[in-house]
């Protein structure tokens, strides 16, 4: 019995097994453009195989991390925009790891769709690749699940997954950090990957069309709502080769206030200075369409600032030329005081003028 004759009984039922293999044949040469040396076997096999470079570290680590895109996706499909969201998947893992001073080693994604686009998969793939390329980690394999009635047509949903490596007396994880160090606070994309229930809410409420020019932008709304979230890898292994990094915040979901206590000892609180840097004018309107506080602003979306380091005083300023150099923007936003009592551990301070 011929493949198309086995595969008849499946495919009535709406999964083409056909079309999922040819699928994976089209995307081998996107895939095989992330493989680094630790790549043992090729897509295709029941799991990826990966030889870390062991000779580079003197007591490894594993870090892992998880996430998915979230509502974002529900503007990529109203837009009928992909290729973006899959640099969102990889940023929100690999972000989440660099934190703690790890090297990305490789990446894996979950795509699953009630009936397969080949072309809508593909984009998303592209960029999945071009966010592990970009992170310096490689995509040895994932899963396509295509599931007929239990998602609603044309839509999809993503999961990522990361490992990496850090020797064990170079995890950053908080505990050095200490009264009177700074905080280095690093320009985000845009709104990332968090906070996106609102962020459509408050585009439907607008009137605004996905072609129209945003607010204070020369870019559509499109552009600006689905522009992926911003990868710091490099900026962080280029740093930390120079420099001690204390700690540091990838500032996601629950924005400065949930996200910068995660590392600080008990002992210190964080004091940040509004204004202190460029608010993308995405923020603004944000803020403006949801009569929000700008304290609110801060406890949801990363406000312009996607990336914390905390570093010492004396090298404050030569991090911030480094990075300058990578073309990422940045600026001292804060300091490490003591903490009074029981008091909340991120003091946020407004001028007069924003108040």
């Amino acid at each position: 019995m011929h493949s198309s004759q086995r595969d008849k009984a499946y495919k009535d039922a709406g999964v083409d097994i056909g079309a999922g293999n040819s699928f994976v044949s089209r995307i081998k040469p996107l895939v095989a453009s992330t493989y680094t040396k630790g790549v043992v076997n090729d897509i295709g096999g029941f799991g990826g195989l990966f030889k870390p470079p062991m000779s580079m570290f003197s007591d490894p680590v594993l870090v892992a991390s998880t996430d998915g895109v979230g509502t974002k996706l529900k503007l990529a499909f109203l837009f009928d925009v992909h290729h973006t969201v899959g640099i969102d998947l990889v940023a929100m893992s690999v972000n989440d790891i660099v934190v703690q001073g790890a090297r990305p080693l490789f990446f894996l994604d979950y795509f699953a769709t009630g009936r397969l686009d080949a072309d809508k998969a593909e984009a998303v793939i592209k960029g999945i690749v071009q966010g592990c390329r970009e992170a310096q980690c490689a995509l040895i394999g994932g899963e396509t699940a295509e599931m007929p009635d239990f998602y609603a047509d044309g839509e999809y949903d993503l999961s990522g997954f990361c490992v990496g490596m850090v020797d064990n007396d170079r995890i950053v994880d908080g505990s050095t950090v200490g009264v009177g160090d700074v905080l280095i606070g690093l320009a985000s994309s845009g709104v990332h990957s968090n906070g996106y229930s609102l962020v459509r809410k408050l585009y439907a409420e607008s009137g605004l069309g996905p072609e129209d020019i945003f607010p204070g932008t020369d870019r559509t709304v499109a552009e600006v709502l689905l522009e992926p979230t911003r990868i710091y890898v490099e900026a962080v292994r280029n740093v930390s080769r120079d420099w001690e990094i204390h700690g540091m915040v990838h500032v996601t979901g629950g924005g400065f206030y949930d996200n910068i206590v995660r590392v600080l000892p008990k002992t210190v609180t964080a004091k940040v200075r509004f204004g202190s840097w460029d608010i993308p004018p995405v923020f603004a309107w944000l803020r403006e369409q949801g009569g929000l506080s700008w304290e609110e602003m801060l406890q949801i979306f990363n406000s312009g600032i996607g990336y914390i380091m905390i570093v010492k005083k004396d090298v404050a300023m030569d991090v911030v030329h480094r990075l300058a150099a990578l073309k990422q923007d940045s600026w001292v936003i804060g300091e490490i005081i003591e903490r009074v009592g029981e008091e909340e551990q991120v003091r946020i301070e407004f001028s007069e003028e924003v108040c």
